[in-house]
């Protein structure tokens, strides 16, 4: 533009102003001046707070450096000077190649997965102390309650002979959940989230969420923000985070490598959380000591999948190589059964019924198990051979043995009932009851079963694996989405339902029934897939999703009375 034009825009400017401020819109209009811009509506992600690191004092390996630059030459010595000069800087050489040698032993050894146990501060290494202190008094405080796992003592609760007592059921269970607003976003954890949990302490919401490089992420949720967070601006404010996380290396190193497959509460008194990761071992945080401790470690077999029996004390855990893994924290060996010939990445333990074991595998299979049988497996078992200390022993039962165990009349009745999906099953779940079961597969369908009491009453294999309801969902989550899974809510005092991530960016809510009870949405806050999800154990209108990026949302009523 022109030096006249530029003036021109510039009083054009000033007399839309001047009009504007005498209120006299119409003749804005009329003098035809130009509107201004609209601002836009696009979604903002929430902005996370800034935090001061600490420095971290590298030390760095020896450089090599010529003698000429250190000026050690003198072009006069004698040969016996320049003898007594080249054996130094030979012994120098050797001094600095043998540091170089240690300081890469020592990086190697860093990225190693960690085996020992680890307090607070090494989890939170990036903090000060005063931050761990407070998450320290934090869990301190969550572990005064004892809050065990909520069973239902009738497993045939909310089964209704009319279906108008189902109709008014999912009438009312859409009545809480479809004013769900989101009421706090936060970026919990740095990278990808996997996996979720919801804490069951119901005087708070402290979420706790698994991202791709073995991070624990603890959000409370609706935590009050601390003095000077304060904002005028109410945009500004609506794009900050809520609440307070703290970020834990509970796995190691910090890569994909240790990307945190699950996440589990102890059934008995949630005090301690468990976690599976890909670095091939299960870890125990303790909220009392706030240690967390390997409990089990596999030899480069990635773990996918666990879940605790209600009972407590013992563990199921699936990994790649279409293993289950019977860990008993009060015996010794564990006991590990190769069930398929592809990867398990889901197993399910009945909530009602702990023998009963489903698990979901890239065979295309859903199983369901009567573990007592497995059990009594007795042939061509043995232990590992594995000749690391960081290894758990375990007592091996290969395919070759769990096949003639099956084929034989003690393993008759132990795989109770099989349905093969068009692709992959990537995951099956129990109900809070034990009697419902809901999976998820590539095929695009979200499938449900229900079966009466009497079926598990008896040795026989179910009557009929037959889905009496088959949902279209799009499944197609491709590389850089977490695997979208259908999650129960675990609150087994309302009627059966399940959340699950949507491709378009909601996150969808389905009764027992597979009848669509609502889809949580917010245009304006946000634009990724919801492809994690949990529910509060026992409060019904409690949401909370994480996507790809780390940032995660919870969904409530828009004003909280606990």
């Amino acid at each position: 533009m022109s030096k006249a034009e530029r003036e021109r825009e510039a009083n054009i400017a000033r007399n839309r102003a001047l009009l504007e401020q005498l209120e006299l819109k119409q003749a804005v209009q009329d003098l035809g001046f130009p509107a201004k811009p609209k601002t836009s509506t696009k979604a903002k992600p929430v902005q996370p707070a800034k935090r001061v690191k600490k420095e971290k004092s590298e030390a760095e390996a020896p450089r090599r450096q010529s003698a000429r630059l250190r000026n050690v030459i003198d072009p006069s010595e004698s040969p016996l000077k320049k003898r007594k000069r080249e054996a130094e800087m030979e012994e120098q050489r050797a001094k600095e190649a043998e540091e170089r040698i240690e300081a890469e032993e020592r990086a190697r050894i860093a990225k190693r997965p960690r085996h020992d146990e680890l307090d607070l501060k090494a989890l939170l290494d990036d903090e000060d102390l005063d931050v761990v202190a407070s998450f320290s008094s934090e869990l301190q405080s969550i572990a005064q309650n004892s809050r065990p796992i909520n069973v239902p003592e009738d497993s045939d609760i909310f089964v209704y002979e009319d279906d108008k007592e189902d109709d008014r059921a999912i009438a009312d269970l859409r009545k809480k959940l479809k004013g769900l607003k989101i009421v706090s976003r936060a970026k919990v954890t740095q990278d990808r989230v996997y996996s979720a949990a919801y804490h069951p302490e119901p005087t708070k919401d402290l979420i706790f969420f698994g991202d791709k490089h073995g991070q624990l992420g603890v959000w409370d949720a609706r935590a009050t923000k601390e003095e000077g967070d304060d904002n005028d601006d109410a945009e500004a404010e609506d794009n900050q985070e809520g609440g307070k996380y703290w970020r834990l290396q509970v796995h190691w190193p910090a890569t994909s490598k240790s990307s945190i497959s699950c996440i589990k509460f102890d059934p008995l008194d949630s005090h301690t959380v468990y976690t599976t990761s890909y670095d091939c071992t299960v870890r125990a945080l303790a909220f009392e000591t706030g240690v967390s401790r390997e409990i089990f470690s596999s030899d480069d077999i990635l773990l996918c999948s666990m879940d605790p029996v209600p009972t407590g004390n013992e563990l199921w855990i699936s990994d790649a190589s279409g293993g289950l893994t019977h860990l008993d924290l009060r015996e010794g060996k564990p006991r590990w059964y190769q069930v398929s010939d592809q990867k398990i990445g889901c197993v399910s333990v009945n909530p009602t019924r702990p023998n009963f074991l489903l698990t979901a595998s890239n065979s295309r299979s859903l199983k369901i198990w009567d573990v007592r049988k497995l059990g009594k497996i007795k042939s061509k078992a043995s232990s590992t051979a594995s000749t690391s200390t960081d290894v758990t022993p375990t007592i091996d039962f290969d395919s070759d043995a769990v096949a003639e165990f099956l084929g034989s009349t003690n393993g008759a009745s132990c795989l109770r009932g099989e349905w093969r999906h068009d692709k992959s099953v990537s995951s099956a779940y129990w109900d809070p009851r034990g009697r419902s079961i809901v999976s998820t597969s590539y095929d695009d369908k979200i499938r449900l079963w229900d079966y009466p009491s009497s079926v598990f009453e008896t040795s026989k294999p179910f009557p009929s694996l037959r889905p009496f309801q088959q949902i279209r969902h799009n499944c197609q989550t491709g590389k850089w989405l977490t695997i979208l899974r259908a999650q129960w809510s675990p609150n087994p005092d309302v009627y059966p339902h399940f959340t699950i991530g949507d491709m378009d960016h909601s996150l969808d809510i389905f009764s027992g029934k597979g009848e669509l009870i609502t889809k949580l949405s917010d245009r304006s806050k946000i634009t990724a897939v919801q492809a994690v999800t949990c529910s509060h154990p026992s409060i019904v209108e409690r949401v909370a999703s994480g996507n790809a990026s780390g940032r995660c949302v919870l969904w409530a009523p828009e004003y909280l009375e606990y």
